[in-house]
Order: C-alpha cells, then structure tokens, then sequence
C-alpha cells in the first residue's frame, strides 16, 4: 500500500521548486492533491495534466496571504474532496537586501507572504481536521531561520516565525491528534538557484558536508514521512533537509 492512499493533501505554491516535487511525489505516494497557485495558469493546467494520469488533482489560483482568501481555499477543497488530511504552507518568496538598505515595505511583503500565509491556512483547516480528529500540518521554513543570514533578516525573520508557530500549534492541537511540524531545506537546487553563478554554487557545496545541492524530491520525501502514518508520534519538531549544513 502506498504511504499515503487514501490521503487529501493541500500544497500552497505548488506549480515550481519544491512545491511541485511534493506534488509530484505525493501523487505516487497516492494522495489526492489540491494546490494553489499565484499567476502561472499554465504552469497550474501542466501539472494538473501530468499528475491527473495518477490521482486526482485540483489546482486553486489563491493568494495564501489573503486570510479571507484562504478561508475559500479550504472551503472549495472541502466540497471538492471531502476532507483534508495534509496541509503543506510551502508559498514563499524573498525579497533580500542589507538592513541598511531594506525598505518597510520589502519587510512588510515578506512577513505576508512567508508568515501571515501559514497563520491563515492553519487557521483555515483546524476545524475540518478537529472534526475527523486527525491531521498533520507541515510548514516549510528554512536554515536561514534556525541560524540567520546577513541581507535576509527579513526573510530569516519569517522563517524563525514558522518555528515557533509550529511549535505553539502543536502543544494546541495535539490532544486532538492533529500534529505539526516544521521542514528546514537548506541549499536546494530550483530554478531559483540556477540563477546563480557557479562559483557560488560551488561555495555552498564545499560547506555542506554531503557535498551536494539537496533536490526538491529530498524535501519532498521528508514531506511524505510526516505526512505519513510513518510519523505518528511526532509533531512540534523542525526537520532540517540540508545534508548537515547546521551540523
């Protein structure tokens, strides 16, 4: 049996990087997939068609930091496949720059967008998942907000929020065998990180024990154990996905 047969799954931002490798593994694990997206319909009606040979498979255009907005992501999802047994806040976006030089509204954006989202997704799915009386919340944080990064304290900022709001969320909800956790990717290699020159590349290789980039599969699969029944007992926990960048 597949680790996750039977299983609805809600992904936010799940049409590049590491959202679509958790959609894409997760529809071989045998979930059913619900994901939202920001403005690439094609790129939405792409992995609807890809997925949909495997399992069923709904793409919402859906601002994530919108809470009313998310409410009626949840509400649709709901109608559509019954239930939700899986939420993945994954929507995230940096806008990098010095202290000196970050504007308020650079500050603003990324709080937004990587915190206010996952405060109104969860909010969202708390009573459908009260109701079946069972659930696991996964939110993607990052390295960056365990130990920081110079010309990100915005974006680290975010990230160490999601820490403590799993945390909180899980001392909330536990009693309710609703569980949350956190996934720390470290250097993934995206379509954002092609981007970079090879040098850099490089450099973040050589510091990373295992040598390498992670790929979006290796979060993805860290997705799946805590999606899973694999991981019954455990939630308030941060999973770093970095090949020991913070050994």
């Amino acid at each position: 049996m597949k680790l996750l047969e039977g299983k609805v799954a809600v992904i936010t931002g799940a049409t590049r990087g590491i959202g679509k490798g958790i959609a894409e593994v997760f529809a071989k694990e045998g979930a059913k997939i619900a994901f939202t997206y920001a403005g690439s319909v094609d790129k939405a009606k792409e992995l609807e068609s890809d997925l949909s040979k495997i399992t069923q498979i709904k793409g919402y255009q859906s601002d994530a930091s919108d809470f009313d907005a998310a409410q009626r992501l949840v509400d649709e999802v709901m109608a559509e496949f019954g239930q939700i047994d899986i939420l993945i806040n994954n929507a995230g976006i940096t806008r990098d720059n010095l202290m000196l030089r970050m504007s308020k509204e650079d500050w603003d954006t990324i709080i937004k967008v990587n915190l206010d989202s996952v405060f109104n997704l969860t909010k969202a799915v708390i009573k459908p998942m009260m109701k079946a009386k069972s659930g696991s919340i996964i939110n993607m944080t990052s390295v960056v907000g365990v130990k920081g990064n110079a010309g990100q304290a915005n974006y680290a900022a975010s990230k160490a929020g999601v820490i403590g709001f799993s945390k909180s969320i899980a001392l909330e909800l536990g009693s309710r065998n609703i569980r949350c956790n956190a996934i720390a990717p470290g250097f993934i290699e995206t379509e954002m990180t092609a981007a970079l020159d090879e040098k850099t590349v490089q450099g973040w290789k050589d510091a990373i024990p295992l040598k390498r980039g992670g790929t979006p599969e290796d979060v993805a699969n860290a997705c799946v154990f805590l999606g899973s029944q694999m991981s019954s007992y455990i939630t308030g926990q941060v999973l770093n996905v970095d090949g020991g960048m913070l050994t």
